[in-house]
């Protein structure tokens, strides 16, 4: 991470949003980065931090989109199987949600499941738990406040 940030730095960049960490071992980020050089030289600063395997793209300045809705805290914990954050995710969808983080560890046979979730009305998920045989709890979260 130092290396990289310092690579950015050393052409102007300023870190405007990141999400890192660790998928079995290893280190995972995406960042959008604010910075005035040409793509090429963005790209040839990055590919020199070793060890990294790194895609670059630019980033519409279009305003970010609104959310919309109540911030919901979902988690799933049970036995690991084929399709948890497929059925998960489309129930989400179906109640007119937004997935806005999600992380998942496989712990042994344990499958467990964090998300973060904006919807515009209420979240029940208890008959998805039940249908796909794991344990989901959904709540209300209160919005960040700075």
């Amino acid at each position: 991470m130092a290396a990289l940030a310092e690579a950015l730095a050393a052409l102007g960049a300023n870190l405007e949003d990141a999400s890192m960490t660790r998928l079995r071992g290893h280190f995972a980020m995406t960042l959008v980065a604010a910075l005035d050089a040409p793509l090429d030289r963005v790209k040839a600063a990055l590919q020199g931090v070793a060890g990294l395997h790194v895609s670059v793209w630019p980033v519409d300045d279009d305003p970010l989109p609104p959310l919309g809705g109540r911030p919901w805290r979902v988690t799933l914990h049970g036995a690991d199987r084929p399709g948890l954050v497929a059925g998960v995710a489309r129930a989400v969808a179906e109640a007119g949600g937004n997935i806005t983080d999600l992380s998942c560890r496989l712990v042994g046979d344990l499958y467990v499941m964090t998300l973060e979730v904006d919807v515009t009305g209420e979240l029940e998920l208890s008959d998805v738990g039940a249908r796909l045989g794991v344990t989901v709890h959904a709540e209300p979260v209160d919005e960040d406040v700075l």
